[in-house]
């Protein structure tokens, strides 16, 4: 793992030119722990090298499966045995991404225990809906301190009805079905773009997988799946969002190609109506043959505050982690906007760092806070929030603040984030590494 890494902004510079999108943190992930269940070659392509993805790696390596990179790709040959006894704890609990692993790895083990979840300092964030998902297909999971005991004596098909309507949830259901004789039904399941990446990655495998976009998914599962396979990880929305909040935080005009438009059309709306320019191009697909993109040119704008709150919802409605974003665009907003932050207890306070670059927020409760605009940024000094989201429209605000901002520590973006300052320095944005 990297040691401490710092940003230096001198921000207020205007950016220009075409940047792409990058691939999908949330899908690249999922797609890691799908491809546990083939016994045959999986070949991941176009994998973002940000540090979730290195963290789930080297669980995979630590429990005895071969991984190389190749390029972009991944390259994931399963070995004859998966011991669970070598796993890298340390790495396991950076990452809140290895609950995935248990609709996996039950169906390699009746028996085992799993390092407790990590990731980003959020508050209670309750994995009840995996356990209450997982339970119907016979499976049996016990939180204790530090790890989760999974064990089952026998899995059997089954319909699953999910009580929240959780991305990860979704895909740990989606994972114990697919290696299940027989039909399993998931309803309100989440039709994200990560949820999608996988079914898309399980029809390749062979397993049938109906409703893909919809809240019933029916799943046609496979005993064994051996299989030298190959499947595209898509472009991430949260991605694009980055770059069209970054264009509005320095009044630039930029185009920010194959953006995976039904992921952010809620968004687009929302800032369409804060008076935001932008042209949309045609569609096409990305490689995967199931996400529709599209180049998006964004125009110097003066935004007015949205007059409803924002907030997030389940896929199709706007996307929890886009919501973020809005807080240091309401920033540039003329009036008050009001964010309700309702999923995560503590987020929402974290935007009160804005404050430290001459935003004027007012945090009403954990969840929801309202934020003045426009107000011109300056820059300062801040240690970067431990999660990702918040720490990443830190980084945008000192975009647009003028002056010379650090941002310290920098881990948490770069778990989500492939090779931004790059990508950043081509539009003409001064950054640097220190």
């Amino acid at each position: 793992m990297q040691g401490e890494m710092n940003f230096v902004v001198l921000g207020g510079k205007k950016l220009s030119g075409r940047v792409e999108t990058s691939r999908s943190k949330n899908g690249a992930v999922a797609l890691l722990a799908a491809s546990l269940l083939n016994k045959g070659i999986t070949t991941l392509e176009h994998m973002p090298r940000i540090e979730e993805v290195n963290r789930l790696i080297e669980v995979l390596l630590s429990i005895g499966v071969s991984v190389k990179w190749l390029g972009t790709n991944v390259v994931i040959t399963p070995p004859n045995k998966i011991t669970l006894k070598t796993i890298d704890r340390v790495a396991a609990t950076k990452t809140r991404s290895i609950l995935m692993f248990i609709g996996s790895l039950i169906h390699l083990f009746k028996k085992f225990d799993l390092p407790q979840s990590g990731g980003c300092t959020l508050g209670l964030r309750s994995v009840r809906s995996h356990l209450l998902a997982l339970e119907k297909f016979g499976v049996d999971i016990e939180a204790r301190s530090g790890s989760y005991s999974v064990t089952h004596t026998k899995l059997a098909p089954a319909e699953v009805i999910l009580y929240e309507s959780s991305d990860t949830a979704t895909i740990n259901a989606l994972l114990a079905a697919a290696r299940i004789n027989g039909t399993s039904v998931i309803k309100y399941a989440s039709a994200n773009y990560q949820v999608q990446e996988v079914c898309g990655f399980l029809r390749v495998l062979g397993v049938g997988v109906d409703g893909i976009g919809s809240t019933t998914l029916t799943i046609n599962g496979l005993k064994n799946i051996n299989k030298d396979v190959s499947y595209s990880v898509a472009e991430d929305p949260t991605d694009a969002m980055f770059f069209i909040s970054s264009a509005i935080l320095t009044n630039s005009a930029i185009t920010i190609t194959a953006v995976p438009i039904e992921f952010l059309e809620v968004e687009l709306l929302i800032l369409e109506k804060m008076r935001l320019k932008f042209k949309i191009s045609k569609p096409r697909l990305s490689e995967n043959g199931i996400t529709k993109l599209v180049d998006i040119f964004i125009k110097p704008s003066k935004l007015i505050a949205f007059h409803e709150k924002i907030h997030a919802r389940p896929y199709p409605g706007l996307n929890i982690d886009n919501l973020p974003f809005f807080a240091v665009i309401a920033t540039q907003a003329k009036g008050t906007t009001l964010i309700h932050d309702w999923v995560y207890e503590k987020r929402a306070i974290y935007y009160t760092e804005l404050d430290r670059l001459g935003a004027t927020t007012n945090l009403h409760d954990p969840h929801r806070i309202s934020i003045e605009g426009p107000k011109k940024l300056m820059a300062t000094e801040l240690v970067c929030p431990p999660a990702l989201r918040p720490a990443t429209i830190i980084l945008v605000a000192m975009l647009g603040a003028s002056g010379r901002s650090t941002l310290r520590n920098v881990y948490s973006i770069n778990r989500g984030y492939e090779d931004i300052v790059n990508r950043l320095q081509k539009l003409g944005a001064s950054i640097e590494v220190s």
